[in-house]
């Protein structure tokens, strides 16, 4: 094989892998905007307000609109329950007094299904997901981008094959000698 093919070869494969790259990166971004879950951040407190008259919807079989029947978080993030009702209410292992708060640290990355007596359901969801790092986020792009460049290459050389140069003698197949 002569220089100046060879060069074109790495030529285009350093093209398809660099355009391979941008375009990892678009789609990711793209899937990590249509998630709708904020999981690239650092971990936080987050509050869920059990609203005045919960207790009395509950019995009466009512789902409060104000509660979510599943919440997502990050691995580190606490959920303090603010109880504003006139009973006192259970989450899991919580107990929260009427008019009081309790935290419930979430260190594990897992679902969670908790017992709970502010939803008709009787139950929460709880997400609780890792964050998503620089490091993470630069780790999926170099596991997909060489993949999708060899695989673009391939295709390239299929499509668009690279063509001898006219007066190569190694290109022409002649051999000396």
């Amino acid at each position: 094989m002569s220089t100046r093919i060879l060069v074109q070869y790495i030529l285009r494969f350093l093209l398809i892998l660099s355009l391979s790259v941008i375009a990892v990166i678009v789609v990711s971004e793209i899937g990590v905007r249509l998630q709708n879950e904020n999981t690239a951040r650092a971990p936080q407190e987050i509050q869920l307000v059990i609203p005045a008259g919960t207790a009395a919807k509950v019995a009466a079989g009512e789902d409060p609109p104000e509660i979510p029947d599943e919440m997502n978080f990050v691995q580190g993030d606490v959920l303090v329950v603010i109880n504003q009702d006139v009973e006192p209410h259970t989450l899991g292992p919580l107990y929260v007094p009427a008019n009081g708060s309790a935290g419930l640290p979430l260190k594990e990355a897992d679902r969670f299904a908790l017992a709970c007596s502010f939803n008709a359901t009787k139950y929460l969801g709880l997400n609780v997901r890792p964050p998503t790092t620089l490091r993470t986020r630069l780790l999926g792009i170099a596991f997909a981008a060489p993949p999708t460049a060899v695989m673009l290459f391939i295709y390239s050389l299929i499509v668009f094959p690279v063509k001898p140069v006219a007066g190569d003698p190694m290109a022409a197949g002649e051999t000396g000698g």
